[in-house]
């Protein structure tokens, strides 16, 4: 009777996707689904697949809009089978780990004493009668020490390696890239990013939605209202920084927290990281008269490479006013129906017309703002450091010698898996030392050493 047995089975599936060959095909659909993602412009409303992707076409591969939004290819990196892919790629490389890697690992830390002759791949070996004294071993042991090996002895047998960090960075490679993915999916799946231009003194609530992962999810009880916009000039009157104050409050009006915001200066509340993105100038209040107060549109505009603002009032049925702004640190330029410039006033000053009193009393500007909340964003920059330090360690050379006594000589042998000329001068600096250590003979010096002490 066949008893299934769950662990064995895991294993069994586990040692079929370890496999270099499996893992290469899957990395070869993952890159050819990120070209036709990348060639074929995502999360885009649909009009504009209708427009670019017609149903007739005239190019060689037709690929009309039904097609692309039917399979999912507008927004293929997050479909179930790109994530399927993923996965099975996060699988493979864990597998690998699991079953070739650790166990390769748990081998190199092995004490692994010789008493006969091994074939190795690319080996160094060689014998010498000279190397039989007394304190052979003892010389040799510290030769490997000053080479900065470590060592194990047995008897008459001795074990050393240098360079484990070589075999356990392979494991880290994996470990970074799996955990680059999973950052990714994250971020796919449970990130939004949202844009809004807001007025100065206004409060808003998270609206304009560029893009939203599946299963992400918008803070409902969440407000945010623009107490300041500011901008700050340099002499030439080109801008050098712009600001906002952004407070934040809960749907019962109870204030959370109040932060600043510039340019390359994000702000971050309860996950959610905040941009200054844009700004621009609505339209001018003015008073009219002693107590009628009314509020103007502005044009932008501009004249060569300079930028400036227009806005017009009526006056009479054929006269009107014209009200300039460049900056909003410079008074604002007046000038009639003709064009002429009849005067200049700052904010808040009262001017008159006609003997009728005018004042411009604010000028409404919008702070443009870019929310985006990313729970992945970590783990990516997590991985893509630790495969960069596991990418270096992982050209560190492992070498091993092993040293026995045969009869009346030392047996030397030696290996190792990459850089074999800075082995050979490991090899060379070893007999070296070895040789200082036989004609200094320590166990003579400490000897003699001994008998003057007493």
């Amino acid at each position: 009777m066949f008893n299934f047995e769950p662990r064995n089975f895991l294993w069994t599936v586990a040692k079929s996707f370890a496999n270099l060959s499996l893992a290469i095909i899957i990395l070869f659909v993952i890159i050819l689904f990120s070209v036709i993602g990348s060639v074929i412009e995502q999360n885009q409303d649909i009009s504009y697949y209708q427009v670019n992707y017609p149903m007739i076409s005239s190019k060689l591969i037709d690929i009309n809009w039904k097609i692309i939004t039917n399979l999912g290819i507008d927004h293929i990196f997050q479909t179930w089978w790109f994530i399927t892919v993923l996965l099975l790629f996060i699988f493979s490389l864990a597998s690998c780990s699991f079953v070739t890697q650790l166990p390769s690992l748990r081998n190199a830390r092995r004490w692994k004493f010789v008493s006969k002759p091994i074939t190795i791949r690319n080996q160094f070996s060689f014998q010498n009668n000279d190397f039989i004294q007394d304190n052979c071993l003892t010389n040799l042991i510290y030769s490997l020490l000053d080479a900065n090996f470590f060592v194990f002895y047995q008897g008459y047998s001795v074990y050393s390696y240098k360079g484990l960090y070589g075999r356990v960075a392979p494991i880290f490679v994996h470990l970074s890239i799996i955990t680059i993915l999973i950052g990714s999916m994250l971020s796919s799946l449970f990130s939004f990013v949202a844009q809004e231009l807001v007025p100065n003194g206004e409060i808003f609530h998270i609206k304009n939605i560029i893009y939203s992962g599946f299963f992400s999810r918008l803070p409902l009880d969440l407000f945010t209202k623009v107490e300041n916009f500011s901008i700050k000039y340099n002499f030439d009157d080109s801008i050098q920084q712009f600001f906002s104050e952004i407070s934040f409050f809960s749907s019962n009006r109870i204030g959370l927290s109040k932060e600043s915001l510039a340019v390359n200066y994000p702000i971050k509340f309860h996950g959610i990281t905040i941009y200054q993105t844009d700004w621009e100038l609505n339209a001018l209040r003015l008073n009219f008269g002693l107590e009628t107060e009314l509020q103007k549109k502005i044009l932008k505009m501009s004249i060569g490479n300079k930028n400036f603002w227009l806005s017009n009032l009526y006056i009479t049925n054929d006269k009107q006013l014209f009200f300039l702004i460049f900056n909003l640190q410079d008074s604002i330029l007046i000038c009639n129906s003709n064009g002429l410039v009849i005067g200049k006033v700052p904010v808040g000053q009262v001017f008159y017309i006609d003997n009728i009193p005018f004042m411009i009393k604010d000028i409404i500007t919008s702070t443009g703002l870019q929310l985006k909340m990313d729970l992945g964003v970590r783990l990516v920059y997590l991985g893509f450091f630790v495969l960069m330090l596991s990418s270096i360690l992982s050209y560190l050379s492992y070498s091993q010698v092993w040293i026995y006594k045969n009869f009346n000589s030392l047996e030397f042998i030696a290996s190792t898996n990459r850089a074999n000329l800075f082995f050979e001068e490991d090899i060379s600096l070893i007999s070296n030392n070895y040789q200082f250590y036989c004609d200094f003979d320590i166990c003579k010096y400490f000897h003699c050493t001994e008998k003057v002490l007493k």
